[in-house]
Parts: C-alpha cells; structure tokens; sequence
C-alpha cells in the first residue's frame, strides 16, 4: 500500500483528468456559437445527454474532492513536533510492555494449566492400564 503523500498524489492527478474530461465533454456536447454574417448549422445533442454528462462528472469530481480532503485530514500536522512524537512512542512502548508482561502471565498459566491436563490424562491412563491388568481375560 503507498504512503497518504502518494495516494494523495494519485488523488490530485485523478481529479485533474476528472476537470479534464469534463472540459472536453463540455467541447463536444457545447452547442455552437454563431457570428454574425456566418450562419452554419451544427448538430446538436440531444439535452438529455448532456446533462447525463455534466451529473457525472459533477458526482466524479465531488466524490475526488472529498477523497482528497480525507487524506489531507489524515496527514500529520504542522503541531507534531519531535518532542510530541516521542512522548507518543513513550506511551506506546509503555503500553507494548503493559501487554507484553499480560501476555506473559497468561502463557505461565496455559502452561500450568497444560500440565495439569497432561497429569490427569497420564493417570487416567494408568488407572485404565491397571484396570485392564486386574481384570479377568475372557
């Protein structure tokens, strides 16, 4: 996965050629102009059409705003100075080291817990080995 400064980069060159192809949809479906002393009829889309265009892009180009605006957001500001860095890696490490020492006390315990298991098992089996030793062969 890239970095926020890649995606956001990707994010502003989708929104330039969102502007892009909407200008060169507006080029296509714009009607023509006329000027005086040059009459020319040009076709003409239908209206419907572009406005099927023109929502489109409108919708692609607020969806990309908003996308850029959230990975902007989640950059890291101007006020994260080192020293705030380190505090924050200070209390990451103290909470690693608060679940490192949970975690340890809980193995001590599956471990325990694990022998006792093996000790039952180990004379449930020598119980039934001795139950099948005194038990008269048929």
């Amino acid at each position: 996965m890239a970095d926020r400064l890649t995606q956001l980069q990707d994010a502003i060159n989708a929104q330039a050629d969102n502007f892009c192809n909407a200008i060169g949809i507006l080029q296509q479906t714009a009607p023509p102009a006329t000027f005086p002393g040059f009459d020319r009829a040009g076709n003409r889309t239908p209206q419907q059409q572009q406005e099927d265009h023109a929502s489109l892009f409108a919708t692609l180009i607020a969806r990309c705003a908003k996308d850029i605006d959230v990975l902007i957001d989640s950059l890291p500001s101007e006020d994260s100075t080192t020293e705030l860095q380190i505090a924050s890696l200070r209390r990451l490490e103290e909470g690693n080291e608060d679940a490192a020492a949970r975690l340890r006390e809980v193995v001590s315990e599956g471990e325990l817990m694990l022998e006792k298991i093996q000790n039952a098992l180990h004379d449930i089996a020598q119980t039934q080995l001795a139950m099948q030793s005194t038990s008269p062969s048929t």
